[in-house]
């Protein structure tokens, strides 16, 4: 067979870079199929459209605080004095062709974007995917996450519209809750009193061209260790901890993912089209001495909002500094200890279970129930934060009171979290049982017969092997246990405080509520 020869072009690349030896064996990697794993894909994509659609989105925006009287196509602002920031983004909804459309696609990309990453992020922690030799990867989603956050709401902002100068002042009042740097801090960020005249501007610098930047580069090394690493997959049968069984990444994948960006990429299109989102013509330009009633932040700053709604008004005062507890602990203790613990959470398993080894199959989240309900307890008090961040709405709407919605968000914080992780778990282990009937007993078969003494049962259908195999392909854990209290010439042997610790966070990480491992 002659060998098969590159065209001209890439010839003469491969002759000067040697492109071709390396694309060659990369090009031909497998990688599993699983509808789960597009979850990281969409957040790729999103990030994609919002480079395209920001990118023509700069080329009419001003970030600008120099004060003009708008003359555009919106008569009913017209004659009135804003900021040239406000006023190029009145213009690119009304007077640039398609860009009320390019800038909805832009903020429906950015919600898409962090909504796609918190379900990738959910996906691989209920599924153990952060295990050896994926730690740094997780770490690296968690700053992409918290870096997309920061990203969208530094957006939010950018327009100068009394919606988005509200966010800004209550984030100036959680700068300022900072013991001691707060004031200099502020006046860092909004270059002087607030609002100042140069945060535009500083703003529109990070927004467009330091986080997506840091962004960019932390994709490329996710990206690369996730090659490097070769990716997960579920348990069944031909798959071990040592090959991936799934299609080529050219053509099969290559086609395949070419086919879900353009999806992506016209389902944001139709919604930019259809769904309207942040008309910043209605709510005018920025006053500080204006609030919009009723605002809300987009939902990924929901939590904050309704952490520090949730807190109730206390103050101290230490050699005349006063520090605002109402603010400096939900707005600048729980998100760090909240976000520290999620990010930390692989190395805390791994040294409670005492699992130094590399995973490359995942967990079925039914068959680690404790962690299961760890997670489960997380989503709860994320969710009742968010939940609370809309509590005047929620008031309003099904005319209740506010201050009995935020007495429920207080107890429900607390006791939720802990009722979640019991439920979860419990139901994670029911499951477990269930599969054991199955694999036991094997599948209902709906057909009744009767004994000879007169009985009636149920026949059963054996499970099918790949089905027997994919419920039976579990890892079977075992309890750290403290060494002997003497040694071998009956000394006492004094545990230290750590191994007591570790054993005993051992036992409730593996053992049901029947005392079983």
């Amino acid at each position: 067979m002659a060998k098969q020869e590159f065209p001209g072009a890439v010839r003469w690349l491969d002759d000067r870079t040697g492109i071709g030896k390396v694309g060659k064996k990369n090009l031909r990697k497998v990688f599993p199929d699983h509808w789960s794993f597009m979850l990281g894909e969409i957040a790729l994509y999103s990030f994609i459209i919002l480079i395209l659609t920001g990118i023509f989105l700069t080329l009419w925006f001003r970030p600008s605080m120099a004060e003009v009287e708008y003359q555009g196509s919106y008569s009913l602002l017209k004659g009135l004095h804003m900021s040239e920031a406000y006023e190029s983004a009145l213009n690119i909804s009304f007077d640039v062709r398609g860009g009320l459309l390019m800038r909805q696609m832009h903020h429906w990309a950015a919600v898409l974007f962090i909504a796609a990453m918190s379900i990738h992020l959910l996906r691989i922690f209920f599924t153990g995917a952060f295990r050896k030799p994926r730690e740094l990867n997780w770490l690296i989603g968690i700053v992409m996450l918290f870096l997309g956050v920061v990203e969208g709401f530094i957006g939010y902002g950018l327009p100068d519209d009394l919606l988005s100068g509200t966010g800004l002042r209550i984030t100036e009042g959680l700068v300022l809750a900072s013991p001691i740097v707060g004031t200099y801090l502020s006046f860092f960020i909004f270059g002087g009193e607030f609002p100042g005249d140069d945060f535009v501007s500083r703003f529109y610098t990070v927004h467009v061209l330091l986080i997506p930047g840091i962004l960019l580069a932390l994709i490329t090394v996710h990206l690369f260790l996730v090659v490097y690493h070769k990716h997960t997959q579920f348990p069944g049968p031909g798959r071990t901890e040592k090959n991936v069984v799934g299609y080529p990444l050219m053509p099969v994948y290559m086609a395949k993912a070419g086919g879900f960006f353009f999806v992506v990429f016209g389902i944001t299109a139709l919604m930019g089209a259809l769904l309207q989102i942040n008309p910043v013509w209605l709510y005018g330009p920025y006053n500080p001495a204006e609030v919009t009633a009723g605002s809300q932040p987009d939902w990924y700053m929901g939590w904050l909002d309704g952490a520090v709604r949730l807190m109730p008004g206390l103050e101290s005062s230490f050699w005349g500094i006063t520090i605002s507890w109402n603010i400096f602990l939900p707005a600048l203790m729980i998100p760090p200890l909240f976000i520290g613990f999620v990010a930390l959470y692989p190395f805390i398993e791994a040294w409670v279970t005492g699992d130094k080894r590399e995973h490359h199959l995942l967990d079925r989240p039914r068959n680690v129930p404790t962690r299961t309900g760890i997670g489960a307890g997380l989503v709860t008090f994320y969710g009742v934060l968010w939940l609370n961040s809309g509590n005047d709405l929620i008031a309003t709407q099904f005319h209740s009171s506010i201050n009995t919605i935020t007495w429920v968000c207080r107890v429900l914080v607390i006791v939720g979290p802990v009722l979640a992780f019991w439920i979860t778990k419990r139901i994670a282990l029911s499951l477990q049982r269930k599969d054991a009937e199955r694999l036991l007993h094997g599948i209902e078969s709906g057909i009744i017969t009767r004994s000879p003494d007169g009985g009636y049962s149920e026949s059963h259908v054996p499970l099918s092997p790949y089905e027997a195999y994919t419920l039976s392909a579990r890892e079977r854990t075992t309890v750290l246990e403290l060494p002997p209290a003497t040694d071998s010439n009956g000394v006492p042997a004094p545990h230290p405080r750590r191994a007591r610790l570790r054993a005993a966070l051992s036992r409730f990480y593996f053992t049901d509520e029947d005392g079983k491992a």
